[in-house]
């Protein structure tokens, strides 16, 4: 049975991904509410044929979901920011339980170096960030950036 869990780091137990394969999984990173019928016309296969490399991948793990891309400030969450976090002794696995309770963390990363966690918080107003910092202060030292803008946004990867 094949690794599904999508992690980085781990190998996924399925063939190598061919030119078509790669295809596909550029035009659904493009969009991925593209119909199948119009991605098997780009990737030169049949909708069915399509259909069935699709479900391949995604049972596979290569493909781990799909999602859609929202602007946080449209939505009234005026204030993003990225705070790197730096656990105590013996809290390291505190960090990642503190960040899935916190529905403003949309994403939160274990990297290596002196700060070992980094995430990303959507707020609507800057008064929101200091009780989101006091859930970490006792068990990690945080360093907050306020991010302006995005010069390279979320792309495809080149495949």
């Amino acid at each position: 049975m094949a690794n599904r869990t999508g992690r980085p780091g781990q190998a996924y137990e399925s063939k190598p991904l061919d030119a078509t394969d790669l295809r596909i999984l550029t035009e659904l990173q493009r969009n991925a509410r593209i119909t199948l019928a119009e991605l098997g016309r780009r990737v030169a296969l049949s909708a069915p044929s399509v259909a069935e490399r699709v479900q391949r991948l995604e049972d596979t793990g290569v493909i781990t979901g799909y999602h859609a891309t929202v602007d946080p400030r449209v939505l009234g969450f005026a204030i993003s920011v990225m705070v790197r976090v730096q656990p105590a002794q013996r809290e390291l696995s505190r960090i990642p339980k503190i960040a899935d309770e916190i529905p403003e963390i949309v994403e939160c990363h274990r990297m290596t170096g002196d700060d070992c966690y980094f995430f990303v918080a959507h707020l609507r107003t800057i008064d929101e960030l200091e009780p989101i910092l006091d859930r970490f202060t006792p068990y990690a030292r945080t360093t907050t950036s306020i991010l302006q803008s995005a010069p390279v946004s979320r792309r495809p990867l080149p495949l």
